[in-house]
């Protein structure tokens, strides 16, 4: 199964970072799913299914918060790839930036709606 970044889908900041990592991801490695769809509700954990925070699903383990972020750039193209210094980025800065993210970046009054050549990589 590819790896399937859960995103908050109507987050601003973390749809400009899904639009980024399709950028980048030539390969097209990623399948995306917002944490509010259908997906989400069937593959996360009830144990993980607290958080509203990027979630990675990869090679049947479930990376949250700033590992999933550097899992995600680990997984890119160099020099993406170098961004697996979120893997060691203190929490709390990572948690910081997440709860501040809506008053910085804006909320989306409904989720993501992929466009026509993004469905493909889109789960629901």
């Amino acid at each position: 199964m590819s790896p399937i970044i859960f995103f908050d889908g109507y987050c601003n900041l973390c749809n400009a970072s899904i639009n980024w990592i399709m950028q980048k991801d030539k390969k097209e490695v990623f399948k995306f799913a917002s944490l509010q769809g259908e997906t989400a509700k069937k593959l996360i954990p009830a144990r993980l299914k607290e958080y509203d925070s990027v979630t990675l699903y990869l090679n049947d383990k479930f990376y949250t918060h700033y590992k999933a972020v550097g899992m995600i750039c680990k997984q890119l193209p160099f020099p993406y790839n170098l961004g697996l210094v979120f893997y060691i980025l203190p929490q709390f800065i990572y948690n910081w930036i997440a709860r501040n993210r809506y008053q910085w970046f804006g909320k989306k009054e409904t989720c993501r709606l992929p466009t026509e050549a993004e469905k493909r990589r889109f789960l629901g």
